[in-house]
């Protein structure tokens, strides 16, 4: 079934690619030829959607040199995120949010962000420090809609309660890992939180509810659904995958589901990549991806994939191979 390969999220007044470029690439951004020219490319494949952080090494200031070059800022949605994150110690409160949107405006070159999110939870930190400080932040202009990464499903709601309770703004979107592999183990540590898998459809149910926008990272697994190891091939695997991705996703389980994607790429005359990417949008929540990749192929495809939904048999047949 194809459907539209962009979508809306309240608070922005553009359509919006359901693929985000994700600029965590450090070497290529902080290369001054090769980034330009990559989102060049990314742009001209339809993508409108750009992920960022303050973490992410050269990858703000690259964007916004090259917003500001190409004059297209209007036309680009942004989206970055705060948050001091070192050896597995998440620290993130009012202060951390203000100087760090101040040096996030600065290096992209830009008097507004889009969307803005805390990069992770800090439990120290009530959260009315974070919705009041995001509220003046929006109320001086300086982001459209702000949301999280790595937030549990509760923790937003008790968030958004305090917003409720005190007519303010609450959290619009929110950023967890999500994708057909399970993430068995925290890839970075300090509180990393995924949706995947059996033991988190009670997150995936609230998402659905509460029509809560989703913008998945390492959508594929971190290259796990890549295309480029075969079901069963451990070894292939370590070649391909990087020590964050051996972590949190090379087990039997997900190889398994690797190998239905197999079946269901040749019965559809699909790539796996393709199988996997257009699970995400088949699951029945708002989803847009974060994409990370050097081939503006490649994330071309991905942006087709977003717009062919699963039967849910498919989804089920993925998820626990139960055949219909």
């Amino acid at each position: 079934m194809q459907e539209s390969v962009y979508g809306r999220i309240p608070g922005l007044d553009r359509d919006i690619s359901r693929i985000f470029f994700g600029t965590a690439m450090e070497t290529m951004m902080k290369d001054e030829d090769r980034a330009p020219e990559l989102l060049d490319q990314v742009a001209e494949k339809g993508i409108n959607a750009f992920d960022t952080a303050r973490s992410y090494g050269k990858a703000e200031y690259a964007l916004g040199k090259w917003m500001e070059k190409r004059g297209n800022r209007d036309s680009v949605v942004v989206l970055s995120k705060c948050g001091d994150i070192r050896l597995g110690i998440v620290k993130v409160n009012r202060k951390v949010i203000r100087d760090q949107l101040s040096t996030s405006l600065e290096a992209l070159r830009t008097d507004v962000i889009d969307i803005y999110l805390l990069h992770r939870d800090d439990p120290k930190t009530p959260v009315g420090e974070f919705i009041d400080t995001l509220n003046e932040a929006r109320e001086e202009g300086k982001i459209r809609i702000f949301g999280v990464s790595n937030w549990t499903h509760s923790r937003i709601e008790e968030a958004n309660r305090y917003a409720a309770s005190h007519g303010l703004q609450g959290f619009s979107v929110s950023s967890p890992n999500f994708g057909l592999a399970r993430q068995m183990k925290d890839l970075w540590g300090g509180g990393c939180v995924t949706i995947s898998g059996p033991e988190h459809e009670d997150a995936r149910a609230w998402y659905r509810e509460h029509s809560m926008p989703v913008i998945a990272y390492s959508s594929l697994g971190r290259g796990f659904f890549s295309g480029r190891f075969k079901a069963g091939d451990e070894k292939g695997a370590r070649q391909v995958l990087d020590s964050f991705a051996r972590k949190g996703y090379l087990y039997p389980e997900n190889m398994e589901r690797l190998r239905r994607a197999e079946i269901l790429a040749e019965r559809y005359g699909d790539t796996v990549p393709g199988i996997a990417m257009r699970y995400i949008f088949s699951t029945g929540m708002d989803v847009y991806a974060v994409v990370s990749t050097s081939s503006p192929d490649r994330i071309a495809q991905n942006l087709a994939a977003s717009g062919q939904k699963l039967t849910q048999q498919d989804v089920k047949y993925l998820e626990t191979g139960e055949e219909a």
